[in-house]
């Protein structure tokens, strides 16, 4: 099993994968509609969506814990 890159869901089946392929390493959420990888800023954007219509935190809250969520992956440990 592997773990996306971009936002540590586990990618168990194809359908996980972007673009329904294993050999990629991030997952269907976030890649875009072309197969790619979203950029930090996009998926810091629908992270923090995520964290605010799922856990109902405000939105500074929300995006300071995908920020704190994103900078532990793989994909954003270059620094952004």
């Amino acid at each position: 099993m592997k773990i996306c890159i971009a936002c540590g869901m586990p990618m168990k089946e194809p359908v996980d994968f972007a673009m329904g392929d294993p050999e990629k390493d991030y997952c269907v959420h976030c890649a875009r509609p072309d197969g790619t990888m979203q950029s930090y800023e996009e998926k810091l954007s629908s992270f923090t969506a995520f964290i605010i219509r799922t856990q109902g935190l405000d939105k500074q809250v929300a995006d300071a814990a995908a920020r704190n969520m994103m900078d532990r992956l793989p994909a954003w440990k270059t620094g952004n």
